[in-house]
């Protein structure tokens, strides 16, 4: 099974307000493990950068400035993506800005169903608890200490990390083993016909064979302690 872990960084919160993306980081997971197939891209927002959105990603518009255009990198991120569920921390939010671009370069919009919100996850497993990520890295224990300033390949991999726990963590994997184990154990016992018990009593003729059998021995040892005995 494989799943896109997403993360993106932008100019401001509403792309309707002429926001753009501005970064771009994807961890592909394979049966809730992260390989080591990344994708990370910063993005020209052909605009200028408020210091709102500075403060929280450090990416200056002078530096972006350099970088590729989205429609210059729509291919390769779609083809890294491909048709996999993507698992994304407030998945409205990114969603919003990836379809966003994408109708400006006239492509077709991404299904809302094919995303795995983190923050619904979290909130359904700790109601009234803090759903963002950096309280959700404390509470698993996850380290992020380099997360000074948000990047996107780097919440990505926290995400990575956030996200398998929220869906069982590592016991998880264990149990549905376990699981599947005495699933099939119990399939096949009950699948096994039964079997009548065989009968261990012998015959009148194994037993005559048997008798004759013993009378070939010259004074077997059991039949003199019969005698002693008696």
């Amino acid at each position: 099974m494989r799943e896109i872990v997403l993360d993106t960084e932008t100019t401001g919160l509403d792309p309707k307000s002429g926001h753009r993306i501005v970064e771009i980081g994807c961890v592909e997971l394979v049966n809730h493990v992260a390989t080591n197939e990344t994708f990370h891209q910063y993005i020209n927002p052909e605009r200028d950068m408020p210091d709102e959105a500075f403060r929280v990603h450090g990416l200056s518009a002078e530096f972006l400035r350099d970088q590729p255009v989205f429609s210059d990198i729509a291919e390769a991120f779609l083809t890294f993506i491909g048709e996999s569920p993507l698992v994304i921390h407030n998945a409205e939010f990114d969603m919003g800005f990836l379809n966003a671009e994408l109708a400006k370069i006239k492509l077709g919009k991404l299904d809302m169903a094919r995303s795995i919100d983190t923050v619904r996850m979290a909130r359904k497993k700790f109601p009234g608890a803090p759903a963002n990520l950096d309280a959700l890295c404390k509470r698993f224990q996850i380290d992020n200490s380099n997360r000074e300033l948000h990047g996107a390949l780097l919440d990505a991999r926290l995400l990575a990390d956030v996200y398998l726990e929220l869906s069982g963590g590592r016991q998880r994997g264990l149990e549905l083993a376990g699981r599947g184990s005495r699933n099939a154990a119990q399939k096949t016992a009950s699948n096994t016909p039964l079997r009548q018990p065989r009968p261990h009593a012998p015959s009148p003729q194994e037993e005559e064979a048997h008798q004759a059998f013993i009378e070939t021995f010259d004074a077997p040892l059991w039949r003199l302690e019969n005698e002693d005995a008696g």
